[in-house]
């Protein structure tokens, strides 16, 4: 495969990847009927199995397994597994409970919490257009508060988790399929728990399901699976100047599926502030562009010079 090829392949499944993630939410939507615990549980159980198929045709099972047993991969894993849980429970017990763009902001704010988690954690050099794309953010979130009359926790919680998430994944030595996988295997007994209450106790699934939910809730796996799987093509494949802009799709599907499909209010204030935060992800992305330009440069410079 050629070079334009194998990046045009990248873009395809990275595109079709986040038009999945954002796509999520008019599935969530489609069982708002149960609790976010419950589903999160068969979620989690049903990921187990679609991951553990995958990577079992593909001859990957001792890796994981391997992987679980090994204390030095465990102590990355419990808590990558735990900022999962915090970040896919936030996230559908906002869908469910009608605060779809709450979800899209948090979205919006993850690679901004990113960028700040950078500077704070990791010592990266703050720039003065990354202290422009701050001070947006700031002025954000204060007419977002103002606006909803309190400060908008849910979509710090997503974005904070999702960002954190990143940080440690940085840190567990497996790729994406695998660090997954064993993440969702870590849950899957409180996954259990959790399934087997849904089922006994009274509003739960097994009271209130119909033929069509037990595919849905069936499906939570696959649906799971698929934009991981397509990212994990996309990722090597494809420069992350392009990657991240192209990663914005989520936040935006989020936000029109809230404010044109389901009809949630959207005030001048609140549309103000979206922009604004819009406005500072622009500011970082030309920045990273103009980075990755320079870099580019130099390095093209360097061997000029050593030939």
């Amino acid at each position: 495969m050629s070079v334009d090829s194998r990046a045009q392949s990248g873009v395809r499944s990275a595109i079709i990847a986040y038009a999945l993630w954002g796509s999520l939410t008019a599935f969530w939507k489609l069982l708002d009927e149960f609790s976010a615990v419950d589903l999160i549980g068969w979620r989690v159980i049903a990921a187990v199995v679609v991951l553990w198929v995958f990577i079992t045709i593909r001859g990957n099972f001792s890796t994981v397994l391997t992987a679980l047993q090994d204390r030095n991969v465990r102590r990355f894993l419990l808590p990558a597994a735990g900022l999962l849980i915090i970040n896919w429970s936030t996230y559908v017990g906002a869908i469910v409970s009608g605060r779809v763009l709450e979800t899209a902001l948090g979205y919006f704010l993850a690679p901004l919490i990113t960028m700040a988690i950078g500077v704070t954690i990791l010592g990266e050099r703050l720039t003065p257009m990354r202290v422009v794309a701050i001070i947006l953010v700031i002025v954000s979130i204060s007419i977002l508060t103002a606006s909803y009359g309190q400060v908008p926790w849910l979509s710090f919680a997503l974005g904070g988790s999702w960002a954190f998430y990143g940080l440690v994944k940085r840190r567990v030595p497996l790729d994406p399929i695998h660090s997954l996988t064993g993440e969702v295997t870590t849950l899957l007994p409180i996954a259990i728990i959790v399934v087997i209450i849904s089922l006994t106790r009274t509003g739960g699934v097994g009271e209130l399901a119909s033929g069509f939910d037990w595919v849905l809730l069936a499906a939570t796996g696959l649906v799971t699976a698929a934009p991981l799987l397509l990212f994990a093509h996309a990722a090597p494949r494809v420069p992350f100047t392009l990657l991240g802009p192209i990663g914005w799709m989520v936040p935006i599907i989020n936000f029109l599926l809230g404010w044109l499909a389901y009809s949630e209010t959207m005030t001048t204030a609140r549309f103000i502030g979206f922009a604004t935060v819009w406005l500072a992800l622009v500011v970082v992305a030309v920045e990273t562009v103009a980075r990755a330009r320079s870099d580019r440069s130099i390095a093209q410079n360097k061997t000029a010079i050593s030939r």
